[in-house]
């Protein structure tokens, strides 16, 4: 999944002659009348950046919504982007690598990248799978799907903005304790849909959830996509097949990014739904809109998940969904 920025030096150059300790000519930090300029990769991070910084900070998102986020390769005018960035937060466990590459190049004297992923889980704590296997060197990313590790990002964001900012400490504070009261919200009613579920086994096209599945009690049975991106072996569709039939799962999953005839054809197999609708990291419609969230997000995939596997999802369809503030932050198309 790690992918290398063959054009980095091009872009540094490109960068490094267009600015001195920063392209703006400004110093990283806030001070007087200066908001945090901050940038964040992936939508989910993007969001509850958002919540935490309400009006204070200056947020851009630099990974386009429904963009495979392990594919992505920052264009050249990202580079000015994180040269007058103070801070530039990434999910980290190399999901971003061409990104983190660039920003460290391209950072100005005294901004910092934080890699948040490392601050969440330890290596003990990895989790490695069919797209992302244990000797392919790189863990499965995806820790926003626990909606648990959703508060720690609220809580490195509140920590990280404090120390930029000290002089808005305590609204930091004030923003993520509100925030994190809403994600307790969603860790109880992802608890109640879950046990509703009859069987609580997941095949889904891309290694999404696993982070999720080993907090609430599910189990992913199997992904289609391999580390590689190649279709799978006619022999790994075949155990797919068999592993679906015995798990007696009424339907699988595929994404809304990653589309896939495979698994439509493994559900036609084995006799069950094919429902092709999960989002990884693109947040559910347009900027703006009350779903367009983090826990927007969140429930979509675990109300798509509990009801196409039989269960009752009313806790999570009482969610209040909603930002709690909307600020000054760009989610790129």
């Amino acid at each position: 999944m790690r992918r290398s920025a063959m054009f980095l030096p091009a872009l540094a150059a490109v960068a490094l002659s267009s600015c001195s300790s920063s392209s703006s000519g400004r110093t990283p930090g806030a001070g007087a009348g200066d908001r945090l300029n901050v940038v964040t990769t992936v939508s989910p991070l993007t969001s509850i950046a958002q919540n935490v910084a309400g009006d204070l900070v200056s947020i851009t998102g630099l990974v386009p919504e429904g963009v495979n986020s392990h594919e992505f390769e920052p264009r050249p005018s990202d580079a000015k982007l994180l040269a007058q960035a103070d801070l530039v937060f990434v999910n980290g466990l190399h999901l971003e690598t061409p990104t983190v590459e660039l920003a460290e190049a391209n950072l100005a004297n005294g901004a910092r990248l934080v890699e948040m992923g490392a601050q969440i889980v330890g290596p003990a704590d990895y989790i490695y799978d069919f797209s992302f296997p244990k000797d392919g060197g790189d863990p499965n990313p995806h820790l926003w799907t626990n909606p648990l590790f959703g508060i720690r990002y609220a809580e490195i964001f509140r920590d990280e903005f404090s120390k930029g900012d000290p002089d808005h400490a305590e609204e930091y504070a004030a923003n993520a304790a509100a925030y994190i009261t809403k994600l307790a919200a969603l860790d109880v009613a992802v608890r109640a849909a879950s046990a509703t579920v009859p069987v609580r086994k997941l095949l889904t096209y891309h290694d999404s959830f696993p982070y999720f599945a080993r907090e609430y009690g599910w189990t992913v049975i199997g992904a289609i996509q391999p580390a590689d991106f190649a279709e799978p072996s006619a022999r790994e569709v075949a155990d797919l097949i068999s592993q679906v039939r015995a798990a007696k799962v009424p339907a699988i999953f595929g994404s809304e990014v990653f589309r896939s005839e495979v698994l439509e054809a493994i559900g036609a197999e084995a006799g069950v739904r094919y429902v092709d609708v999960l989002r990884d990291d693109d947040l559910p419609g347009e900027a703006g809109d009350p779903e367009h969230s983090y826990i927007g997000l969140m429930r979509f995939d675990f109300v798509t998940m509990v009801t196409a596997l039989g269960g009752d999802a009313s806790a999570l369809d009482a969610l209040d969904v909603a930002n709690l503030e909307t600020g000054d932050v760009e989610y790129r198309k």
